[in-house]
């Protein structure tokens, strides 16, 4: 199957009766890339895979390919390999009858059959395992085969829909690194849906974070990771502490906060000026105690604390009641008065309210990409 240049999703649209689950996401995908849809259930990210896969038809959009639409080709028609969270494996099938089903329904000569399909298991690291049938494999190794399933047809992109929600933890990371091997060893194409944010961050060249249908920020990893669009973003992305504060000074974006009684400075992600109400959002891992000496910031006492290895996961309470979150190496005990302390770069204020999209879903095009794709009629 040749290889494409650009993808582009033009404010793809899926309607389910009077609920919009996708709404006009606009997405250019450049060959080679790793795109990972996430967000939590029922968010979109499934529904757009599915539109891309062609197993659902466009309710408004376009899918292009190379600048040609694409949305009303038939799903086996687009070149695209399928891994689904199941597996969905033919269990009275060997594993070679498996990866080999879809080149035999395309009618490829046998010796190819046979060269291709030894090549695929030899990539996922199965050919010990090619005459057993899926009952008898591991769950990883049933995962391969769906893997194998998809790469063995040689597709121009592969559309990967939560693959490895079913695995134990240590299996998931084991499967997580496979996957990225593939696609880099392989040079594929890869779309990838998943809810798990650790995951997309080690996998993806991209993210796009989906919020009931509507895109919130679409970026690279460290982008998202660093510096989240709104508050939607940044408490999905692992700051958990979304904390009410009032402006008190404005210099920029530098601004001066007043947390509970105590003074703190953090950076703005949307103007704001003195008097404003605002969120303070920060990471656990970004919030320390202060050494011994005259209290000099945020005053909290510990309430919970969890054993997480090298350090210690703990929960605390603001003079006013609210629990914060923080992480340290050194064990305090409950009951223990802390001060808390974070570096102003990490500290992110967001308005109160969470905007519901970033506008157009214009952050799709990618750094240097080209222009918005016009449809194009089939």
């Amino acid at each position: 199957m040749s290889r494409f240049s650009t993808l582009g999703l033009d404010r793809v649209s899926r309607d389910f009766g009077g609920h919009t689950a996708l709404e006009e996401l606009t997405l250019d995908i450049a060959g080679g890339e790793f795109v990972a849809l996430l967000g939590p259930s029922g968010c979109g990210k499934s529904t757009a895979l599915n539109c891309l896969a062609g197993l659902l038809p466009l309710t408004g959009g376009a899918i292009l390919l190379d600048g040609e639409r694409i949305d009303s080709i038939a799903p086996e028609r687009r070149g695209f390999g399928m891994v689904f969270q199941n597996y969905a494996l033919f269990p009275h099938l060997t594993v070679r009858g498996n990866v080999a089903f879809g080149l035999k329904m395309a009618r490829v000569p046998k010796a190819d059959i046979v060269r291709r399909t030894d090549r695929a298991l030899e990539t996922v690291q199965l050919t010990g395992h090619a005459h057993r049938r899926p009952g008898q494999l591991s769950g990883g190794q049933q995962q391969r085969v769906a893997i194998a399933r998809a790469i063995v047809l040689e597709p121009r992109l592969v559309l990967m829909d939560e693959p490895l929600s079913n695995l134990d933890a240590s299996l998931r990371l084991e499967m997580r690194t496979e996957i990225r091997r593939l696609h880099q060893s392989l040079g594929l194409t890869t779309v990838y849906v998943t809810h798990d944010q650790e995951e997309a961050l080690s996998l993806a060249d991209r993210l796009v974070v989906l919020r009931d249908g509507v895109t919130q920020q679409i970026g690279t990893p460290g982008e998202v990771y660093g510096r989240p669009a709104n508050r939607y973003v940044a408490a999905f992305m692992g700051y958990r502490n979304m904390l009410d504060v009032t402006v008190t000074a404005a210099r920029g974006a530098r601004l001066s906060l007043d947390l509970a009684g105590a003074r703190i400075t953090g950076l703005g992600r949307a103007p704001l000026s003195a008097g404003d109400r605002a969120v303070a959002a920060l990471r656990p891992e970004d919030l320390e105690p202060a050494a011994d000496g005259p209290a000099r910031g945020i005053p909290a006492a510990v309430e919970v604390v969890e054993y997480h290895g090298r350090e210690f996961a703990v929960q605390a309470r603001l003079g006013d009641g609210r629990p914060v979150h923080f992480r340290t190496a050194r064990r305090p005990a409950p009951g223990d008065a802390v001060e808390l302390t974070a570096d102003p770069e990490r500290v992110l204020v967001f308005p109160p309210d969470v905007p519901a999209a970033l506008g157009a879903s214009r952050p799709g095009r990618r750094p240097g990409g080209s222009p918005r794709l016009r449809a194009v009629t089939p």
